[in-house]
């Protein structure tokens, strides 16, 4: 009954536990996040759906449950569409963050308030409209909106090294955008004034052809004294 809880005290400002964790433990994140990924995909209850907003918001849901069932990831989170530490106006598709825990790694402290990481999601291929560019994932031109771009110029992530990009490949093998994609790349660095390298491109780390998962790297230079970012990325076939 109500009454029976009169005397409860909330815990105001009650401080989360300290856990300490490897330097690996982001890549051993994006390991589960690959695994969860197909899961997800096949989830008999999962709405179907093709829009990179609408794919999103149902992974982040479920990434949510998957971290709360698990017995090494529950005190993570994803959090939607939240601001850049950095630069203002600009949002993160999804963030990792810590839950019900201060997480320290290489000395660094992580409370619920801070990101472990960014996470960016883009379609493949780009849908087709106007001011759209088939090269979305690397570039947007003339905009900012590419997703490499917004890391390697500091658009998005400025304030981290390690970054994450999720792929929802709605057509063609992934090997296919493996080859595109770094021809764009190759392209873009082969023009004059440009900051693109082929240094930029990307390496197949490890493919599931079963699953419909690879696991991919890049690594870029960034401008304005700003550290070398790691890039991993995460393709997930949709078909």
């Amino acid at each position: 009954m109500l009454a029976d809880s009169a005397n409860i005290i909330p815990q105001l400002g009650r401080l989360d536990r300290d856990i300490h964790l490897s330097d690996t433990v982001k890549l051993e994140l994006v390991g589960f996040i690959a695994e969860e990924l197909p899961r997800w995909r096949d989830h008999p209850d999962r709405p179907t759906a093709t829009a990179e907003t609408t794919l999103t918001e149902y992974l982040c849901g479920y990434l949510n449950s998957a971290v709360q069932n698990s017995s090494v990831w529950d005190h993570i989170q994803f959090q939607p569409e939240t601001a850049d530490e950095v630069v203002s106006g600009r949002k993160i598709d999804l963030s990792v963050k810590p839950r019900a825990a201060v997480l320290i790694i290489e000395g660094r402290r992580h409370s619920q308030f801070d990101k472990l990481f960014p996470i960016e999601c883009k379609r493949l291929p780009t849908p087709k409209g106007k001011n759209r560019d088939e090269r979305e994932y690397v570039t947007n031109y003339p905009g900012t909106t590419g997703g490499i771009q917004r890391f390697k110029f500091g658009y998005h992530g400025s304030d981290h090294n390690f970054a994450v990009m999720i792929g929802y490949v709605q057509e063609q093998p992934l090997s296919h955008w493996l080859q595109k994609i770094n021809q764009w790349i190759r392209k873009l660095s082969s023009e004059t004034e440009t900051l693109w390298r082929y240094a930029d491109a990307l390496e197949m780390l490890s493919e599931d052809t079963d699953a419909g998962v690879g696991r991919l790297k890049s690594k870029h230079n960034r401008l304005n004294d700003l550290d070398t970012l790691e890039l991993h990325h995460l393709w997930i076939v949709m078909e």
